[in-house]
């Protein structure tokens, strides 16, 4: 073993999300990639949306019986995944990962835990993603899954013309905004993933989530499955699938 390969043996750390989120680079990253957003009209990309992602994938692992630590991994999988859209939209995910790994190679964390990690943010895009793993599986569910009004980003004096009918004209932001509920639960008896929402229809019909979002409700079904559960969707009460 040459001195180089003894050297990283021998500096390998069991990095925490909580570590990951006090390094300056990741704070500025995350910080920019949100402004970025914002300007190219986006919902919310930044630290909230990272934390929430982060914090799900982590809580499905654990409800579903999986060890402490590949619950951790895909905490910091997860609070990384959008990062490379500070680089630029396309791709984002590709260049997330390779973020991702340089500051968790340059914090001394395990290479095999680091490639888990960068195959997980890599693959969470539903246009190309596939679920490679435990922790690649639960941050797609916990990213799919986020449908807020704290999303929004832009300034919305009222939600409705004076004819009644919306004045969101974004299809996204209308359907972030109408979501005034949005939780995520691991059930391990019943073997289900569970999303419920409550969508305010008289900002946004049914309809129109599922004219954004169901590409994202299939990547989170074969997510879901990748976990041995099925997935399930509730909107207002009402079990959809």
């Amino acid at each position: 073993m040459n001195p180089k390969e003894n050297k990283a043996k021998n500096t390998k750390k069991l990095i925490t999300l909580e570590e990951v989120k006090q390094d300056s680079r990741v704070i500025n990253l995350l910080r920019q990639t949100n402004k970025q957003m914002k300007v190219m009209g986006f919902t919310e990309h930044g630290d909230r949306h990272a934390h929430l992602v982060g914090n799900i994938a982590r809580n499905i692992l654990l409800k579903l019986g999986f060890n402490k630590r590949t619950a951790e991994l895909a905490a910091i999988a997860g609070y990384f995944h959008d990062i490379g859209n500070v680089i630029h939209r396309e791709s984002h995910a590709h260049a997330g990962a390779l973020i991702a790994m340089d500051i968790l190679q340059d914090s001394g964390m395990d290479p095999e835990e680091v490639a888990v990690i960068m195959g997980a943010i890599g693959n969470h895009e539903e246009e190309r993603g596939i679920p490679v793993s435990e922790v690649a599986a639960a941050i797609i569910i916990a990213d799919k899954t986020d449908v807020h009004c704290s999303r929004v980003q832009k300034a919305i004096d009222s939600d409705h013309n004076i004819d009644g009918s919306s004045k969101i004209q974004d299809l996204h932001d209308r359907v972030n905004y109408s979501t005034k509920r949005s939780f995520v639960y691991a059930d391990s008896e019943k073997k289900t993933i569970n999303l419920k929402i409550d969508i305010d229809t008289k900002i946004s019909p049914i309809m129109d989530y599922f004219e954004i979002f169901l590409s994202r409700m299939m990547i989170a079904r074969r997510a879901a499955n990748f976990l041995g559960c099925k997935f399930e969707l509730h909107i207002n009460e009402t079990k959809l699938f």
